[in-house]
């Protein structure tokens, strides 16, 4: 039975870095998921304190994804309406994945900056490329998050 909870518990944390690449999986919950049924029903002790620190780096890593995009827009100058954009963006292009995701962050920005901030098409395109950065950063939080599990996930099941 170890074998098999170890052997889910890999396939876990490899769909998890799959996950933080594809939109559409929860790339580190699924991973974190992994090392909790190794925290449940696994031969190698692991530390609570250790389970729910990378719970914490999860939930953390999961929202901040939804953030990230917003605040890159802020910090290549665009409005508080253009990381408005971009984050409204990013919700209606996850009917879309992953394309939809990404084109809906820079068209949201873009839009959102030229529409209701009245800035001129290259002060918006800036924007948008910041709202593009942003979600490209948060893709590399979540897939080094999930690798890093990967790795304990290993580590622990064997």
């Amino acid at each position: 039975m170890e074998t098999v909870i170890a052997i889910l518990a890999i396939i876990l944390g490899v769909v998890g870095i799959v996950g933080s690449i594809v939109p559409g999986l929860p790339g580190p919950p699924l991973s974190w998921v992994g090392l909790l049924l190794l925290y449940i029903w696994g031969g190698e002790p692991m530390g609570t304190a250790f389970l729910l620190t990378w719970l914490a780096v999860t939930v953390v890593i999961s929202v901040l994804d939804y953030v990230v995009p917003g605040y890159f827009t802020k910090m290549t100058g665009g409005s508080k309406a253009g990381g408005w954009g971009a984050v409204i963006g990013l919700f209606a292009g996850l009917f879309i994945p992953p394309v939809g995701m990404i084109l809906g962050s820079l068209a949201g920005a873009f839009l959102a900056e030229l529409l209701f901030a009245q800035k001129d098409t290259a002060t918006s395109l800036k924007s948008a490329f910041g709202a593009f950065l942003g979600f490209l950063f948060g893709t590399g939080l979540k897939l080094v998050a999930a690798t890093v599990m990967l790795y304990y996930i290993v580590i622990y099941a064997f």
